[in-house]
């Protein structure tokens, strides 16, 4: 079984340039997404390498009105010194993100509880599904909680990507999506309603999706900075490394 690493990881974009140095991912239908609009370096830069990207992008961003850079490092590598005192010198949030995977029959058994049904999205509670995605996205504002609504209509219409729904009393409470490879199952956006949270949603809604693809090996991407990555840990995932990070805002 290969070892899943961040090559494995789903990309809402298309690749508009890649050479022996970067991947330049854009993805024109929601310029506003960031996690789609970036580039990803294959080697880590020297500092001159990377201010040449930087102003190739930036320029790329301005000309199409986009708000943002951002850009992925080479996984398990550290940014050099002078390297980061750049990033941070121009105003750049540096981050980082870790790789997580499980099998399903190692993920903890959640005992049912009948106040927690879980669904996988269908022509029958679609329409709950995409008004809960709208409330979960109005935290990066209207305007992108509306465009987003296009690329939860296009995940339901791909056969490689699976999307489950957590109803609590009735009420949409949490989802999770599943994107579908040869041998892994990527979760990701898995967000419950803050006021439906410490109810075990989020646990329940990885059990459902394990149990649909229990042939597959799971894996996932965790801010390092983020407290969904201590449930992760404590649920029995598998630390496969780290990538950094760095993002600003250019409007």
């Amino acid at each position: 079984m290969k070892r899943a690493t961040f090559n494995d990881i789903y990309y809402l974009g298309r690749t508009i340039e890649e050479n022996n140095q970067l991947i330049h991912i854009h993805y024109p239908e929601m310029l506003s997404k960031y996690d789609a609009n970036f580039i990803q370096f294959k080697k880590m830069p020297s500092i001159e390498e990377f201010i040449i990207a930087e102003e190739k992008l930036m320029q790329f961003h301005v000309q199409n009105k986009m708000e943002h850079v951002k850009f992925y490092f080479p996984a398990d590598k550290n940014l050099s010194d002078r390297l980061l005192l750049y990033l941070k010198q121009n105003f750049y949030v540096v981050g980082f993100l870790e790789l997580f995977s499980i099998q399903p029959n190692n993920f903890p058994r959640i005992s049912h509880h009948p106040d927690t049904v879980i669904e996988m999205v269908s022509d029958a509670n679609l329409n709950a599904f995409l008004t809960l995605q709208k409330e979960l996205d109005r935290q990066f504002g209207e305007e992108y909680a509306e465009a987003n609504q296009k690329i939860h209509l296009k995940n339901y219409d791909d056969p490689s990507v699976a999307m489950a729904v957590a109803f609590y009393k009735g009420e949409a409470a949490g989802s999770v999506n599943v994107y579908l490879s040869e041998e892994n199952a990527e979760i990701d956006s898995l967000s419950v309603l803050e006021k439906f949270r410490n109810k075990k949603i989020a646990s329940r809604l990885q059990q459902a999706v394990m149990r649909r693809f229990t042939e597959k090996t799971f894996i996932l991407v965790a801010d390092g900075n983020d407290t969904p990555r201590d449930m992760y840990m404590k649920q029995g995932y598998d630390y496969l490394g780290v990538r950094y990070e760095a993002m600003k805002l250019i409007k």
